[in-house]
Parts: C-alpha cells; sequence; structure tokens
C-alpha cells in the first residue's frame, strides 16, 4: 500500500472514529459476503476453448484450432501473407520453424522505434490468459509477448493461445494474472465508429487479429 493512500485512511480512520491497522482492513475486506455469482460457465460441462473460439471469431478475429504438433505450419500459413514479422524476446522458437525464408524477423533490441514498428507488417506473441466469456485475450507482457507498442503498431497480430490459459470468466482469468504487472487485454481487431456508425478497423491496434488455440 502507498504511503499516500495509508495517510489518507488513517485520516478517514481518524475522522470516523475506526482506528484499524491496515491489515485489519484487508481482512476485513476479505470477510465480506460476495453472494453475486462469479461465473456464468462451468468449465465441467462446458467448453469454454470452444467457447473463446465462437466468441473471438464474433469480434472479427480469424480463430483457428491446431494440434500441438502441427502448431508451425499454422503459424506458416496463418503470416503467408506478411513480409515482416517482431518476434518478442522469450518466444518458443519452434513456432517459427516452418516460416517461408522470404519473411523477414525483427527482433525489438534495441527497443524499435513507433516509425519503425510501422514499416513491420506483423508481430506474433504467446497470451497470459484468456477469456471465454468475453473472447478477450490478455498480455501481461512477460517472455513471448514484448512490450505493448508491439502489439499496437503493426498492422497484423498472430496470437497462440494454450487450451490450458482460456479461463471460463473474468474472475477466474484475474485470479491468474498477477496484479503487479501491466496487462493489455484484446477483443477482437482494433475498431472504433463514427456518430454515424461507419466501422473503422486499425485505429488504435492491429487492422487483423489472427489467433491459434493449441492443444
Amino acid at each position: 500500500m502507498s504511503a499516500a493512500r495509508e495517510e489518507i485512511l488513517a485520516r478517514i480512520r481518524i475522522a470516523t472514529g475506526a482506528v484499524a491497522t491496515p491489515e485489519e482492513t484487508d481482512a476485513a475486506y476479505v470477510a465480506l459476503p460476495r453472494p453475486y455469482r462469479r461465473a456464468h460457465h462451468d468449465p465441467s460441462v462446458t467448453d469454454v476453448v470452444a467457447l473463446f473460439a465462437e466468441r473471438a471469431a464474433d469480434y472479427r478475429a480469424v480463430v483457428e484450432r491446431v494440434p500441438e504438433d502441427s502448431l508451425p505450419g499454422a503459424v506458416a500459413a496463418a503470416v503467408a501473407a506478411v513480409e515482416s514479422l517482431v518476434v518478442p524476446d522469450g518466444l518458443p522458437a519452434g513456432w517459427l520453424a516452418g516460416l517461408a525464408p522470404v519473411i523477414r524477423l525483427v527482433r525489438d533490441e534495441p527497443p524499435l522505434s513507433a516509425a519503425e514498428l510501422d514499416r513491420i507488417s506483423g508481430v506474433v506473441t504467446s497470451c497470459a490468459v484468456a477469456i471465454a466469456e468475453t473472447g478477450t485475450i490478455i498480455l501481461d507482457h512477460g517472455p513471448g509477448q514484448g512490450r505493448r507498442a508491439l502489439t499496437l503498431v503493426p498492422d497484423f497480430h498472430l496470437v497462440v493461445v494454450r487450451a490450458g490459459q482460456v479461463a471460463a470468466d473474468i474472475a477466474d482469468a484475474l485470479a491468474r494474472l498477477d496484479p503487479a504487472r501491466p496487462h493489455t487485454l484484446i477483443s477482437g481487431p482494433s475498431a472504433t465508429s463514427d456518430i454515424e456508425l461507419i466501422r473503422v478497423e486499425g485505429v488504435h491496434g492491429p487492422r487483423n487479429l489472427h489467433i491459434l488455440i493449441s492443444g
């Protein structure tokens, strides 16, 4: 807890006559009754991977389910029309084994400028977790994911999602994440619309999102 926040809370406690330690406050928060529904889908009776694929496709992402041993070929097919790819540190090398030699692979070391990223066709990453209920991918920018700019500037983003990374609902997904890390939530390719509801894609992120679900 930050010093500023603790000072504010201390003043509130004094003003209200409620004197409690931070530990007591945290314990009281944990003890609060939570009778509301925390999940809409039970993984024991719902195919959450299939649900994620359906919801992600609703957002106009291209979604494919592939066996683990077919992943390199699926990656190669997904990026066949791409001229260059950013490859974040920590991405499994085997995923790129089937790439055509004409595709230029670019490392983010030293960090690429926005202008340099804009000249690169796409990026391929892993993810931290995915949410079946909302068709959302979450990056925590750990190994294989790179910094946030890598997945915002190039026009094409290929994401590999392991079946075991698919959480049923938002609460389940958040419980798997480290709150100290930065998180980027992606639901389909970047899109917006004006007052006349004219949809425009690629304004503040990739125009094309391709998801490979492995396992």
